[in-house]
């Protein structure tokens, strides 16, 4: 119990330390409505409250017996799903949104039981949403990349 806190604990202070440097940074340019910094404060802000919560909660967290195990089989599966989203921040750019969230979007799916034609129609089909929802509608521009030719 006293492992969860103080890793809980541990992250907090870094979750601290990664907001005060991402305070002050301004962009050169605006390229979102809210600007460039709102996004990783909220994101450090709702991890904050939660590594709180699991600091001082009143009972331990232990596994139960219906959890599964962390043996080989998962740890090779959590080490994959991190390669993949490696993977999609290095293609991001190059080959634009669409192209690698599918790139990464199939085989993340058949990691967790998805079947291919299941996959390529739900990770294709919420590419193409999401690319669109971000760029239509919240107006925060995401490269094309290699699909730059379709744009009007």
């Amino acid at each position: 119990m006293i492992l969860q806190r103080m890793f809980a604990l541990a992250l907090l202070a870094l979750c601290a330390v990664l907001a005060v440097m991402a305070w002050p940074y301004q962009a050169a340019f605006s390229y979102e409505p809210v600007g460039p910094r709102a996004y990783p404060l909220l994101m450090l802000g709702l991890m904050g409250v939660g590594l709180l919560y699991l600091a001082i909660r009143p009972t331990p967290i232990v596994r139960k017996d219906d959890e599964p195990e962390l043996d080989r089989e998962t740890l090779v599966k959590i080490a994959a799903c991190v390669g993949l989203l490696v993977v999609f921040a290095a293609t991001f750019e190059a080959l634009g949104f669409i192209l690698s969230a599918v790139l990464v979007g199939i085989p993340m799916a058949r990691l967790y039981g998805g079947r291919w034609l299941h996959s390529a129609i739900v990770v294709i089909g919420m590419s193409v949403f999401l690319y669109w929802l971000f760029d239509r509608v919240m107006d925060v521009p995401l490269p094309l990349g290699l699909l730059d030719v379709l744009e009007n």
